[in-house]
């Protein structure tokens, strides 16, 4: 009987599933310290909304390959293998992001802000305990649609040497072998659909005690 092939491919497939993992990890973290500022920054700047968002929506136009290919050459964050991958997942995870932390801030009821001001409560004030309180589940909702993105993202990866699940994918085309193809999609399906509800049961949580 033909061995079940994540049992077959078990070992790499852990090895594999821990590369994705640290890939999306960093590129999420840096996304989401960069996005959010950046989110914030077009709600006080209205003028540089247009130039950020509309880079963001270029980046993630960009064919997947194409964005990865065009790394290469790029001295310092180019070549090939991890820093490359990392720096291209991070530019498709901002869009998400910034354009959902301008959402979530800009849909406060301008009433609660007006009654802030009214208290007395500065800008910072009323960003860090009344904006971003109620416009956080908006912003992570931007994080959870990145973080699924980049796990599917991730996979063409391989392609520049950078691990990931995308291996199986890539060595299976090349093989027309359906099992290697499967074990590389089936886990990167099964940690979106893992982080998905990860993330979306934090959101809950925050969205109570606010």
């Amino acid at each position: 009987m033909k061995d079940f092939f994540l049992i077959k491919y078990a070992p790499e497939i852990f090895q594999h599933t821990l590369e994705h993992l640290f890939l999306v990890g960093i590129a999420i973290t840096i996304a989401t310290l960069i996005g959010i500022p950046l989110g914030i920054l077009i709600t006080r700047q209205t003028r540089l909304r247009q130039p950020i968002l509309g880079i963001a929506n270029v980046l993630q136009t960009i064919p997947s390959l194409a964005l990865f290919g065009l790394l290469i050459p790029v001295r310092v964050i180019g070549g090939i293998g991890v820093v490359p991958a990392i720096v291209a997942l991070t530019l498709y995870s901002f869009l998400p992001i910034i354009r959902n932390t301008y959402t979530g801030i800009t849909s406060v009821d301008p009433a609660i802000i007006e009654a802030g001001r009214g208290m007395g409560m500065t800008d910072q004030q009323l960003l860090l305990q009344v904006e971003l309180p109620l416009a956080i589940g908006v912003i992570l909702a931007g994080v959870r649609v990145a973080t699924v993105i980049a796990i599917g993202i991730a996979t063409i990866a391989a392609a520049i040497g950078a691990g990931g699940l995308g291996v199986f994918i890539f060595r299976g085309i090349a093989v027309v072998n359906n099992d290697l193809i499967l074990a590389g999609a089936v886990p990167a399906a099964i940690i979106a659909l893992f982080a998905d509800w990860l993330i979306g049961l934090f959101e809950k949580k925050l969205k109570i005690k606010v």
